[in-house]
């Protein structure tokens, strides 16, 4: 604590005056954001962004573990010319998790419009530049999290060059994980089956550690089949999952996802996850049970995409499972995109870990009360 009150001396030198709400804010990050809960995340795509965003709101010890299987876009293109793994999903992950000023974000996610680069993100060649001059992509990415002070950890779930496959219910094999989803729709045959080459790569040793020191380790929100279910191919992963006692939480996408889960209902979601990883004992599945805009759900239903919902004879069929649902209106548009809601989502992962944890966790929440009137008194 002795530390935090130097930083707040030194500021206070410099500035003419102390800034209260930046010291409030150090001191709540290292007081009680650094005993919250273990949250391990697997997933990739934006759904995993949004929910980072909300997490690092109530504690610090989180680790992502993210898919390197994407081959599309900028990502693509840098995965072939330089033969590095994919950035993109962990870009987006270390800037949800990162501490900046907006110009600084704006920067990293800036797309350029013309020339060779046209369509590359410079947070994209910011990671290609670091790995470049790291042993590894693993270092790489330490070193960029360093750089722009992330919340806990951004982790590839491996350091092998992965290409996902897909088989389709018509028999026909797909490559590539941008390949899949239009195949899918061109052929007009649902997924069957996923699978890696090669067959078994090993996981990062600090991914499998997290999994097994977690207090609740998540799966999604995603692209089930191109951002989840790939990191559950990997051995390793899917042993650790077996092995941790933490408890198991799925967030499916609000909407389906044309070519991927295409006219799916929540307990086809579930299916799919246990048939890629049987005996992974799915605890809790978080659901949006809100409504969206007419004029939205037109939008995406001219596209092939529909609200997920459950209906209570579905609820029954997962309870019998073994699975608890639990549901709130997660609902969240921007610029008339369907998003999760990733501070109402934070809060029902804490309230899971609480329910799982609660001798450790009433010490945190504690904590929480005690400090909230710690700053009552240091503003009288």
């Amino acid at each position: 604590m002795a530390s935090v009150f130097r930083v707040c001396h030194f500021q206070n030198t410099l500035q003419g005056k102390l800034d209260r709400n930046k010291i409030n804010k150090m001191i709540y990050d290292k007081r009680i954001l650094a005993k919250g809960p273990k949250v391990v995340v697997i997933g990739g795509g934006t759904g995993l962004s949004v929910l980072l965003r909300g997490l690092k709101l109530y504690t610090t010890n989180i680790t992502a573990i993210v898919t390197v299987a994407d081959d599309g876009g900028g990502s693509g293109k840098l995965r072939e010319d330089l033969g590095m793994l994919p950035p993109g999903d962990i870009r987006n992950c270390i800037l949800a998790l990162a501490e900046m000023e907006p110009t600084m974000e704006q920067l990293l996610q800036y797309r350029f419009q013309e020339g060779t680069l046209k369509g590359q993100s410079f947070g994209n060649l910011l990671i290609a530049s670091m790995n470049g001059i790291s042993n590894n992509f693993e270092e790489a990415i330490k070193k960029i999290s360093e750089v722009l002070a992330v919340t806990g950890k951004v982790l590839p779930v491996t350091l092998e060059d992965v290409t996902l496959y897909a088989r389709l219910k018509n028999g026909t094999v797909v490559e590539g994980e941008s390949n899949i989803p239009h195949k899918s729709i061109e052929e007009d045959s649902p997924i069957e089956r996923m699978f890696i080459n090669p067959q078994q790569p090993p996981a990062l040793k600090e991914a499998i550690e997290a999994i097994l020191q977690a207090d609740v380790v998540v799966l999604g929100p995603g692209s089930l089949y191109t951002s989840i279910i790939p990191n559950l191919l990997i051995e390793d992963i899917r042993k650790s999952l077996l092995d941790t006692s933490a408890a198991k939480v799925y967030i499916p996408n609000i909407m389906t996802q044309p070519g991927e889960t295409t006219n799916y209902t929540l307990l086809d979601h579930i299916k799919a996850i246990s048939e890629h990883c049987p005996d992974l004992g799915i605890d809790h599945v978080l659901i949006n049970d809100g409504t969206i805009p007419n004029e939205i759900e037109e939008k995406y239903l001219s596209e092939g995409a529909q609200l997920i919902r459950a209906n209570h004879e579905e609820i029954k069929s997962i309870s019998v499972l073994g699975i608890n649902i639990l549901s709130d209106n997660l609902v969240d548009i921007k610029k008339d995109y369907v998003r999760h809601d990733a501070i109402k989502l934070s809060k029902m992962i804490t309230n899971v870990v609480l329910r799982n944890r609660p001798s450790k966790e009433a010490y945190w929440i504690g904590e929480i009360s005690s400090f909230k009137d710690w700053i009552k008194n240091l503003k009288k």
